[in-house]
């Protein structure tokens, strides 16, 4: 597997504690057959997540000589979950939030509850200003819960979409779970990440790959949400989705 979603930078959000504990992840993950991995730290203006690329910059080598010195066979690269607002293109120009591996991609949570005001039209903005927006986790909002086929008007724009497999183990709720599994059957699902917090969580691969081919009855689509997809972000390239 290659992981585009990940809070194992330490110490600057709700994910890893301390380097000890970011380093106890990445051996199990190594583990499971990850090979690489996005380190997303969350990025939320009015809150203590509020880490600029200097300083997660300096974490990220730090954390990386570690992984280098116990040779762990893992490559990682640097990204934020950016909480929506409506100046993420002025938080990237003045280098306060990164996009995923510094390309095009651009990994941002909406809120849980209420979808904001104006949130197509400023991803649409972030589209002409030549960036392509990937939504965390949808199988977790309750807007789509409440209607599923509304996530086809933001896909129609050209967003894409990243599920929580730990969705598909009922780590959100029932649900997410169901909601996720219908989100895979239709398509509408680009990547599946971790969204791993602490060295509690597992990465489950044992399972997982057989679990998704179910759900979407091709082995290729698996390789696509868990491998092959990942790769056009990391070399900054275009792709069709097959919907």
């Amino acid at each position: 597997m290659k992981d585009l979603h990940c809070h194992l930078l330490y110490g600057i959000d709700d994910g890893c504690r301390d380097i000890e504990e970011s380093l106890g992840v990445l051996r199990k993950a190594c583990s499971e057959g990850v090979k690489e991995i996005i380190i997303t730290p969350h990025y939320m203006e009015n809150t203590k997540y509020n880490c600029n690329n200097k300083k997660k910059i300096e974490l990220f080598k730090a954390l990386y000589k570690r992984v280098a010195e116990e040779k762990l066979d893992l490559k990682l690269y640097l990204g934020n979950e950016i909480y929506f607002n409506d100046h993420i293109l002025d938080l990237i120009s003045s280098k306060e939030v990164m996009t995923l591996n510094g390309g095009r991609y651009v990994l941002i949570e909406f809120p849980m509850r209420n979808m904001l005001n104006g949130t197509r039209d400023y991803l649409f903005k972030l589209i002409n200003k030549g960036y392509i927006p990937i939504i965390a986790h949808p199988e977790r909002y309750s807007i789509f819960q409440e209607h599923p086929d509304y996530i086809t008007k933001f896909i129609s724009m050209g967003v894409l979409f990243q599920g929580n497999y730990l969705s598909l183990y009922n780590k959100y709720g029932p649900n997410a779970k169901k909601l996720l599994k219908y989100f895979l059957k239709k398509g509408y699902i680009t990547f599946l990440a971790s969204d791993i917090h602490h060295v509690s969580d597992d990465y489950k691969m044992k399972k997982l790959y057989k679990d998704v081919k179910k759900i979407v009855k091709s082995e290729e689509k698996v390789l696509d949400l868990l491998e092959n997809n990942f790769d056009y972000i990391i070399n900054n390239s275009s792709f069709d989705i097959t919907r």
